[in-house]
């Protein structure tokens, strides 16, 4: 199921580029309107500005959907991962199961040599 709403995911992200990409920016309507030929697109005289326009909205709502979706799994995953890591010890039960060596003085620690001191 997350690889499906993913994969939609991405396909709404092209298309949402490709939608803004394809539109005319705001200066591009001055000149069809002194007879640039604007009557003979596909979409009519008015262009395909609107339906570009309520194309991309859709595209949108459809990226923030998935988008929220992908938070929710993220956040569902989260919990399962998060679940194992309940059980704290406590620190003695901590040294129970952890065997430090004792050592009684620094001669033993180093095999019965001096330790050179830099003064």
């Amino acid at each position: 199921m997350e690889a499906l709403v993913l994969v939609v995911h991405v396909l709404a992200a092209v298309a949402i580029i490709g939608l803004v990409l394809i539109q005319q920016g705001k200066g591009a309507d001055a000149g069809a309107s002194f007879g640039g030929g604007s009557s003979q697109t596909v979409f009519g005289s008015q262009g395909g500005g609107s339906f570009f326009g309520k194309l991309t909205a859709l595209f949108a709502v459809v990226f923030f959907l998935t988008s929220f979706g992908l938070a929710f799994f993220a956040s569902e995953q989260a919990k399962t991962v998060g679940g194992g890591l309940e059980y704290v010890p406590t620190a003695s039960q901590v040294e129970e199961t952890v065997e430090m060596p004792e050592l009684d003085s620094a001669a033993e620690s180093t095999g019965g040599q001096d330790i050179p001191t830099v003064d």
